[in-house]
């Protein structure tokens, strides 16, 4: 059955999905495909409006971290190249295979990583490292694979898959928020247009697409600034409690 919203209150929740994204590197296609399958819009669609949203959000966001200092240049090409294969095969696993099973094995990863994530920076004393570490491209790669696949296939998971995978290696939380956040605009397109081309334009619900990305895109700059400025410590913990909300809503959603 569909539930009939108004674009005010679907703009206000692609503002409140991108604020939570943009500050701490996930949350906005999680939400917003929760929102639109709470609709009764099938998953597949779902996640496919979501993406097409996500095209100006994490644009907007995207350029937001850049232009504050919250990117690692190194980071984005091994992302990016292997997120987008893995995003295309990820949209086309959606429309044709059974994504539960691969849903519940991430759900239980991003909640051991979460509280890893959370332990790690309550109960770290003294000063937060910020010596920069570097990775191996192909660690990246994998990483970008992965994350892409999964977010094409549930309607969200790049960023809680990429940010707190940096997070533990070392990365600064802000740096790799910022990073993540503007390597999935790239991943966004190739998801996106997969989507458009399986499903066909004419199925989209373009006035949910539309509600989502103005109000993300207003809330872009806003959650940019909020993470270059909360204290490492602090966003480090809130990293962690946003992936263990995220893996238990995956865990308990039938």
């Amino acid at each position: 059955m569909m539930i009939n919203l108004s674009v005010l209150e679907v703009g206000v929740i692609g503002f409140l999905a991108q604020i939570i994204d943009g500050a701490l590197g996930m949350g906005y296609g999680v939400t917003s495909s929760t929102l639109l399958i709470s609709f009764g819009i099938p998953p597949a669609l779902a996640s496919a409006s979501a993406h097409t949203s996500e095209l100006f959000t994490t644009f907007v966001s995207g350029i937001s971290h850049f232009k504050l200092g919250n990117v690692r240049k190194d980071l984005l090409r091994p992302l990016i190249s292997s997120g987008i294969i893995g995003g295309i095969l990820g949209a086309c696993g959606l429309v044709t295979l059974p994504s539960k099973p691969i849903k519940l094995v991430v759900g239980f990863i991003l909640m051991s990583m979460g509280g890893l994530i959370f332990y790690r920076f309550l109960f770290r004393r003294g000063k937060i490292n910020t010596e920069i570490k570097t990775y191996p491209p192909s660690r990246l790669r994998t990483l970008g694979f992965f994350a892409a696949f999964i977010d094409a296939m549930g309607g969200g998971g790049w960023g809680p898959i990429c940010t707190p995978s940096l997070v533990l290696t070392g990365t600064e939380p802000d740096k790799a928020v910022g990073s993540v956040n503007l390597a999935e605009f790239f991943i966004t397109i190739a998801i996106a247009a997969t989507f458009l081309a399986l499903i066909g334009p004419e199925k989209f619900r373009w006035d949910i697409v539309l509600a989502l990305a103005i109000g993300g895109i207003v809330a872009a700059p806003l959650a940019a600034f909020i993470c270059r400025k909360l204290p490492k410590r602090l966003l480090g913990i809130l990293v962690g409690l946003a992936v263990i909300i995220l893996s238990l809503r995956i865990l308990l959603r039938r």
